[in-house]
């Protein structure tokens, strides 16, 4: 990627010091280590389960800065800049303010609106307090178990979150909340599905934006956004988990459906080709 635009100033790092105790526990097995974003794996959702956690007495452990950290930093301060300078435009035309996230980086664990959360948990979006929280060891860690590597990669899932962010905005979150409470499991997995995908499909439309504006984009970039996207479809993750699938656990989407989604955005620019609740592909 091509980036040495503005940095966001929505970062908040919290990785001077580290938050010891109990915690979420999610258990699962991958590779001999336990993945435990996997809330693909088991078909969890991780704001269910950060809601009514507790964070336990903090135990600060100091944890050495180094410059690895300065560089993750920048990387992902200058991705959110790109994902403000998208939506922010987008949100003008619609004739509405793009109101920005906050970015939290963290190690190990940390506090979030949505509970005490664990880095195992992969990077989420919280809608009660608009932060994405992402420890970028873990991520990073995941990235090469998955084999979804390279910059975009991690780009696309800071994009994915921020995708998130955009549907809290424009209301679909809160819709879908609504909406979940009055389902069964299977039908409330089913939406959950509909509303990763459309994160998926609005992180195509930021990376063609910005690539549009900016010429963010290299040879090679958009074939790490694809594979980082199979990489962590529902039944990818569950044939390697569990050993086979279970399609009424989905809350994520198939590999197919997440790559196909994200082209859509990535191939259309537009935010009205996202609507995954029209469109059962």
């Amino acid at each position: 990627m091509r980036l040495g635009g503005r940095e966001s100033g929505n970062v908040e790092d919290r990785r001077g010091s580290r938050v010891g105790g109990r915690g979420i526990a999610i258990g699962g097995g991958f590779g001999g280590i336990a993945i435990l974003l996997i809330a693909l794996l088991f078909g969890i959702d991780p704001n269910e389960l950060l809601q009514g956690t507790q964070a336990p007495p903090p135990q600060a452990q100091q944890r050495q800065m180094t410059a690895q950290d300065d560089a993750g930093r920048r990387f992902v301060a200058q991705v959110l800049g790109e994902t403000e300078e998208v939506w922010r435009a987008e949100f003008a035309r619609r004739g509405a303010r793009y109101e920005e996230p906050t970015l939290v980086l963290f190690s190990g664990a940390t506090q979030s609106g949505c509970g005490f959360a664990q880095a195992q948990v992969g990077p989420f979006y919280c809608p009660a307090d608009r932060r994405i929280y992402i420890d970028l060891d873990f991520m990073a860690d995941l990235q090469r178990r998955l084999r979804a590597g390279g910059d975009f990669a991690a780009a696309y899932i800071i994009a994915h979150e921020v995708g998130h962010h955009v549907q809290n905005l424009t209301g679909v979150l809160g819709r879908v909340e609504q909406a979940r409470r009055s389902q069964g499991e299977a039908a409330g997995n089913a939406v959950s599905v509909r509303v990763e995908l459309q994160a998926d499909c609005l992180a195509g439309v930021w990376a063609r934006r910005a690539h549009e504006a900016r010429n963010i984009l290299e040879t090679g970039d958009v074939e790490e956004g694809i594979n980082a996207a199979a990489a962590v479809g529902d039944d990818r993750l569950q044939r390697a988990g569990r050993g086979h699938v279970a399609p009424e656990s989905f809350t994520h989407g198939t590999s197919a459906q997440r790559v196909g989604w994200f082209r859509r955005g990535l191939e259309s620019g537009r935010m009205e080709a996202c609507d995954t609740f029209a469109d059962a592909r």
